[in-house]
């Protein structure tokens, strides 16, 4: 009877194991799978693949006659050189903020705490008015940026500043401050304990944080509409000028620029998770 029970307890996670080894999904798991993807494919991969049909059914003419237009691509670089400049600036100054919201203790923490999110919660028409009337010819701050490419970086600078802050906000909360503790301890400097075991452990939640901000940048509309004033060569992004095609009547070139765009940020993604694999294992 011992011997019994022995073989049956010894034996049942021997199938466990060699299950998870198997990687078979239950039924439960598979159901919650499908639903997932179907899910998934309904948001993202039809739209996307939409897009891209769309823009493939008009031939390589078509992506030729697009990006030969000097103007598609002045906003190209402005849209992507722009969302660039602005996402090493959030990598920095994101990470900053959120040491100070995590580490420090000061008056007004919990009321900055809330106003970062404010561009996320504010429709991007509404920060653009907002941007507008601080920025803008009637500036209480006598600084008019107003039909700029200032007004660009601004713009894109302010919907994206939380991604980084709360990507890197949460890992601070729950990093073992023991660890800096002790390499203090053992006589490393400050520096060398940020360079080795803080900055290491923030590297993965900065960099998604970067992605999140490029992709958002170069994909933003709403808050440029009013600030920019859309001049063509000078401070139309490439989001007005898919609508301007649209508009126009070409669809096919909307979606050629579209499509680029997609590529432009996966690319960058894939980019940036690379260069963070590379900096967590050096660190």
């Amino acid at each position: 009877m011992t011997l019994s029970a022995t073989t049956t307890a010894v034996g049942r996670p021997g199938r466990k194991s060699r299950s998870a080894r198997s990687g078979a999904l239950t039924k439960t798991s598979g159901l919650g799978l499908g639903v997932a993807m179907l899910w998934f494919s309904l948001l993202v991969l039809i739209p996307l693949a939409a897009v891209v049909f769309k823009a493939a059914g008009g031939g390589w003419e078509t992506f030729a006659e697009t990006f030969t237009n000097g103007q598609t691509m002045a906003a190209l670089r402005l849209t992507v050189v722009t969302s660039l400049i602005v996402t090493a600036l959030n990598m920095v100054m994101g990470t900053v903020i959120a040491w100070v919201l995590v580490r420090d203790r000061f008056w007004g923490k919990a009321v900055l705490d809330v106003i970062i999110d404010i561009p996320f919660a504010l429709p991007t028409i509404v920060a653009g008015l907002v941007l507008l009337s601080l920025y803008g010819p009637d500036s209480p701050l006598g600084v008019d940026v107003a039909n700029t490419r200032k007004s660009v970086f601004l713009a894109i600078a302010f919907v994206t500043l939380p991604f980084v802050v709360r990507t890197v906000q949460p890992v601070l909360e729950e990093m073992d401050r023991d660890v800096e503790e002790a390499s203090a301890s053992l006589g490393a400097s400050r520096f060398t304990t940020i360079r080795r075991i803080v900055i290491p452990t923030l590297v993965p939640a900065i960099f998604a944080g970067a992605a999140l901000s490029f992709a958002r940048g170069i994909s933003e509309y709403g808050s440029l509409v009013l600030l920019s004033g859309n001049l063509p060569n000078r401070t139309e992004v490439t989001s007005v000028r898919v609508l301007t095609y649209l508009e126009g009547g070409n669809p096919a070139e909307a979606a050629a620029v579209a499509t680029v765009m997609l590529v432009v940020a996966v690319l960058a993604i894939a980019i940036l998770d690379m260069i963070q694999r590379r900096v967590a294992r050096r660190g």
